[in-house]
């Protein structure tokens, strides 16, 4: 045994598929990342939080996870091993001579070098299985469909590839009267060089290799010794040009694509388009290395930074716009000086006496009455934030008989729970119109818990990135169809084309009392102040709570859109573009840059008021005589897309990264918890200057709350019970996230609510 053992080992280390595998770990470590990366995705120790792995194991194309979209995933993801073995073997291919003396070289190398493919697919396939039984509820059909179409796109891809390389790849038989001299003379300097360093590698650093995997079994490698290395080079030579073929068409395909990135057809599942981007990344590193050699960091480094210098003189620059707004006209001036003049008492003053036109008719509504005054503060959280303020509304207006969305004053908020605010005001608009709508029914909350990933991914990878040159009119204004554009086109798509309107179109509504006013918050990037954006101009916004007097300092806390936009067409805004601007996600909605000077760039409203307790308090303060004199006390709702008093997490041993990361991963952890302290504080000092009571409900999504959904949790959601911050959320997250309003807590919470408004 141990005689077998010993003769065994030394075959299989010098055996092919072992030496390559060595030779990427040795070699190509910018190869290994990607396969490292794509491991940790569909693993979970990757980008749970975002639900980055739901979009491999989960898949959604056309709204549907299907035979189909797992078919395109097999299919991109046997593209991207295909580029793993051209890109290996245009590197490497030299080093392994004997194989350019074999009928298909490419074909056997590319068999050689298929240990981590292998071992991906096999992962991949265990880690679908797994998670489509045990989140996604999957019948045994089901399941077999979706393994089959990973397995059917995987294998119709490999033999497209084959089939091409088949008539194409020639064999040393073939250029056995060939010298590589006249191959070389009419090749550019740099294919020259290059090609000349390859065969000096191939006749004097030479991998040993023994055996290597030939159909069903390993084959001895034979004798070289007497072809010319000249010839085998030509044979890699050749076969290099028709890989070079197979990229120049993924990347002309990623283009066209890019043409039609609106038509659903073609917004692939998101996971695919990461996956087409990580296959032309993975061929352009193959390219640098083969044409720079050893120098190939130096010179991506090098170009890196001329790139980066080039984009920071605008030389590259894209700017996502608002649409509405005119970026033809001369742009608002936006500094201290211009801040002092829009925030001064002469527009303060103007935009409260024109909101108390509001209020009254407002307080019209219940008679001799004084009411309890309502307002609702939505967190954000992306796609999971948007549908549990959706079902949130729904159960609390259906339970009161209409009396929260009546009693209800001001909406404030951030991201997706602003989202979900505005389509469910706008259904009670829509009823109160007298249009044959429910709003209450399920069908809403399927629509807005549809997938909004899928487009804004696609159009990132092949819209922004190569093409972006379409354009489409708005207000009698042109804008480019970009990632901003798929994002709103997708929204109004879901919220079934109701909010596709300025933002003023909603001003009459709002001043007769009939539906509440909505104040979106986005962040000014350029100095943390806030935007504040309504159907009319809202400047009393800045008055200063803390020391119960209006601002008289230059540090003011934000600015009226409309008053700095007045003449840019600020009041042709659209208002998905606001809800955009107020629902930055990062990395995946851009930054919106507006028309003034300095150019201003948003970010998401969460970044300062994640749960918009702040900008209610503020409200407050600047009508709390007329809110003291008219109503019977204020009444905070607050929908938040995570637990107040979440459970604290015991300290576990800590890494030396750890400690190297930890104080700023220690602000970004307790985030929330610091604007909960601000806005508790607030809220307590309220009680000095606003005479009547100040009463909180708090419906809070906690997944920990709803247990069954925990039971049989695949070991992914064990980690992370909560739905993922995301715009796309798996069957199970959307149950869990509707569902949670039926936890023990938010039935009490809704009981306060009914007693605190129907007395």
């Amino acid at each position: 045994m141990f005689r077998t053992l010993y003769f065994f080992f030394p075959k299989l280390y010098y055996s092919f598929p072992v030496q390559l595998l060595f030779n990427n770990f040795r070699r190509n470590q910018v190869l290994l990342l990607c396969w490292i990366i794509l491991f940790a995705m569909i693993t979970g120790n990757f980008g749970k939080y975002l639900g980055i792995p739901y979009l491999f194991l989960d898949p959604e194309y056309l709204n549907r996870v299907n035979f189909t979209s797992f078919f395109i995933m097999g299919a991109v993801t046997a593209g991207f091993t295909t580029a793993f073995h051209i890109t290996s073997y245009i590197n490497d291919g030299h080093r392994f001579s004997f194989v350019g003396t074999l009928p298909k070289p490419f074909t056997k190398f590319a068999v050689n070098n298929s240990l981590i493919p292998f071992v991906f697919l096999a992962v991949y396939l265990y880690e679908i299985i797994v998670f489509q039984v045990n989140n996604e509820y999957r019948s045994q059909y089901g399941l077999v469909t979706s393994v089959a179409g990973l397995l059917t796109g995987y294998g119709t891809m490999t033999l497209v590839f084959y089939t091409y390389f088949r008539l194409t790849n020639k064999d040393i038989f073939r250029y056995v009267v060939c010298r590589i001299d006249e191959r070389l003379k009419s090749s550019v300097k740099m294919t020259r060089a290059s090609a000349i360093k390859k065969l000096d590698i191939a006749r004097k650093k030479q991998v040993r290799v023994d055996y290597y995997w030939d159909r069903i079994s390993f084959k001895p490698v034979e004798n070289i010794s007497f072809y010319d290395k000249a010839t085998i080079l030509q044979v890699f030579d050749q076969n290099h040009f028709n890989l070079v073929i197979i990229e120049l068409f993924i990347f002309a395909l990623v283009l066209v694509l890019g043409l039609f990135k609106d038509n659903p057809v073609f917004q692939l599942p998101a996971a695919s388009s990461f996956v087409i981007f990580l296959t032309i990344f993975v061929m352009l590193s193959g390219a640098f290395k083969y044409w720079f050699g050893g120098w190939s960091a130096t010179v991506g480094l090098i170009l890196f930074l001329v790139v980066n210098y080039l984009v920071g003189e605008d030389f590259f620059s894209r700017k996502y716009e608002a649409f509405g707004l005119n970026y033809k006209t001369y742009a608002a001036e936006y500094n201290v000086k211009s801040l002092q003049h829009l925030n001064d008492s002469a527009h303060q003053e103007g935009d409260r006496r024109v909101t108390l036109v509001g209020l009254e008719n407002w307080r019209k509504k219940f008679g001799e009455e004084k009411p309890k005054m309502v307002f609702l503060c939505v967190s954000g959280g992306g796609k999971r934030a948007a549908l549990w303020t959706l079902s949130a509304l729904q159960r609390a207006d259906s339970l009161t008989n209409g009396a929260l969305m009546k009693h209800s004053i001001l909406v404030t908020g951030a991201s997706g729970g602003l989202i979900g605010a505005s389509y469910f005001r706008e259904l009670k608009l829509r009823e109160l119109q007298g249009e044959k709508i429910e709003p209450y029914a399920t069908v809403h909350r399927d629509r807005i818990a549809t997938d909004n990933l899928n487009p804004l991914i696609f159009s990132l990878m092949a819209n922004d990135l190569f093409v972006g040159f379409t354009q489409f009119e708005y207000a009698g204004l042109t804008y480019k169809r970009d990632r901003a554009y798929t994002f709103e086109q997708q929204l109004n798509e879901i919220t079934e084309g109701l909010m596709d309107k300025p933002v003023s179109a909603y001003r009459h509504w709002e001043l007769s009392g009939a539906i509440p006013t909505i104040i979106l918050t986005p962040t000014v990037v350029n100095d943390g102040r806030k935007l504040f954006i309504a159907s009319r101009p809202v400047s009393f916004m800045n008055y200063d709570v803390e020391n119960l007097e209006r601002y008289s300092s230059a540090k003011y806390s934000g600015v009226d859109f409309y008053h700095l936009f007045r003449e840019q067409n600020g009041d042709s805004l659209r208002f998905l573009s606001a809800l955009r601007m107020s629902a930055t996600f990062p990395y995946i909605t851009p930054n919106t840059t507006l028309p003034s000077n300095p150019p201003i760039q948003i970010m998401d409203a969460g970044i300062s008021d994640n749960f918009g307790l702040s900008d209610a308090v503020r409200f407050m303060f600047a009508f709390k005589d007329w809110i003291n004199e008219n109503t019977s006390g204020v009444v905070l709702v607050s929908i938040r897309d995570s637990p107040k008093l979440g459970t604290i997490a015991p300290k576990k041993g800590q890494t030396i990264i750890d400690d190297i990361t930890q104080p700023i991963s220690s602000v970004y952890n307790n985030f929330e918890n610091f604007q909960d302290i601000t806005s508790d504080l607030l809220i307590g000092q309220a009680s000095a200057w606003l005479h009547q009571p100040i009463d909180r409900v708090d419906l809070q999504y906690q997944a920990e709350s709803y247990v069954p959904i925990l039971r049989g949790m695949d070991s992914i959601r064990q980690n992370s019970t909560r739905a993922s911050l995301s715009w796309r959320l798996t069957t199970r997250e959307k149950q869990g996230v509707v569902n949670t309003i039926d936890s023990e807590a938010n039935q009490e919470q809704l009981a306060k609510l009914k007693k605190l408004i129907q007395p």
